[in-house]
């Protein structure tokens, strides 16, 4: 018989998404409820529609919040912001709090 053990990470993982789109609705003001933000689908244009201010603002909560710099010059911006997904792994892997 095999021990089958559910992942601790997609568990953690998921909690980690919720947690940062309800981060998301409550710093831009979002008037939607955490379950309509697809985790893949873009932050910009036709997803959540965010701006670039908008981005800042989240930016500076997430910072706060999770301990972690994110670098307005970093190359790696694009990536980080392009889901509610690649936004949580990233603060996954970088978070000090």
């Amino acid at each position: 018989m095999q021990n089958i053990q559910k992942p601790v990470v997609s568990s953690s993982s998921a909690e980690l998404q919720r947690e940062v789109a309800e981060l998301l609705i409550e710093c831009l003001n979002l008037e939607i409820a955490v379950d309509q933000i697809d985790p893949d689908a873009p932050l910009y244009g036709e997803g959540l529609g965010l701006d670039s201010i908008d981005v800042l603002e989240v930016a500076l909560v997430v910072s706060k919040r999770y301990g972690m710099q994110l670098r307005a010059d970093s190359a790696d911006n694009q990536h980080t912001f392009s889901s509610l997904r690649s936004l949580s792994d990233h603060i996954a892997a970088q978070r000090t709090r």
